[in-house]
């Protein structure tokens, strides 16, 4: 049936891409905005904190973020966006406001047809960013901020395409014909989106490489962190459907890993998770 309703999507998006404006749910905007904001070397905090305070949903997910265990162990809270910002971080604000748009994004209408894998993607999501943060602390040493945020953003390409395949209704009742479109092309997808909206060569090469499997010697830089990091969730959190899809292979990870060092890394990441649901008050 719907290979031709498939080429007629992926033709909109590529017509979508190559304009001047991008069609996506508005849920995002405060987080291009906030992108924006961050690229300014001048950007002060006031600034920032004006930005933010006018999203009163994200403000209240910064201020809740800085009040978690993990950033206020002394117990002394904060009430106000410019303290919290201070406390958790500028880049921290980028990621946060990137969760917020998902958050609501999966709560939209139009992605109601795509709720059981909009679920499991969001979970894959989360544990993705978390372990980022962890294999970017503890074994490529580059900076965590920037890796959870590459985590947040790397199947931005399968949302993109369920916010696009909801207008196909014929689309939507094909699972099998569904499924194949967001696996084959969430990569590319994700990784054009996100070079439309300029983000930095680092996060597109990691976006864009996720999937492609490869000898990995060292995790050193962003892309293998983000390779890495996607084969470990997708042993215990995978998004994709295996009677549609087969199981994705993760036999890299014991190339790299033994099993007491694998089964740390993916505890210190549960914890991130946890804190990154608490945060985010989900």
């Amino acid at each position: 049936m719907s290979n031709a309703v498939t080429f007629k999507i992926l033709e909109d998006i590529a017509r979508d891409l190559s304009g001047d404006e991008i069609t996506f749910p508005t849920f995002l905007d405060i987080t291009f905005q906030v992108r924006s904001a961050l690229k300014d070397p001048n950007l002060s905090v006031e600034q920032l904190a004006k930005l933010v305070g006018a999203e009163p949903l994200m403000s209240a997910k910064i201020i809740r973020m800085a009040n978690s265990v993990a950033l206020n162990p002394s117990g002394r809270e904060v009430a106000d966006v410019k303290t919290a910002i201070l406390r958790v971080g500028m880049e921290a604000v980028r990621t946060v406001s990137f969760a917020v748009a998902m958050e609501q994004l999966l709560k939209s209408k139009q992605m109601q047809p795509f709720e059981g894998i909009s679920k499991r993607l969001w979970e894959h999501t989360s544990h993705v960013a978390a372990l980022c943060r962890v294999l970017a602390r503890k074994v490529a040493r580059i900076n965590g901020d920037e890796a959870m945020f590459t985590g947040l953003v790397h199947d931005l390409g399968v949302f993109y395409l369920m916010s696009r395949a909801a207008n196909f209704p014929e689309l939507v009742n094909d699972p099998v014909e569904l499924h194949a479109l967001l696996v084959g092309w969430h990569d590319n997808i994700g990784h054009a989106l996100l070079s439309a909206l300029g983000s930095p060569e680092s996060v597109l090469l990691a976006v864009q490489e996720h999937e492609t499997d490869r000898e990995i010697k060292a995790i050193d830089n962003l892309s293998n962190v983000l390779y890495v990091a996607n084969k470990i969730a997708n042993r215990t959190a995978g998004w994709r459907d295996p009677e549609l899809d087969g199981v994705v292979d993760t036999s890299v990870l014991d190339d790299l890993f033994d099993a007491e060092t694998l089964a740390e890394i993916i505890d210190e990441s549960e914890d991130e998770v946890l804190s990154l649901k608490s945060a985010l008050g989900g």
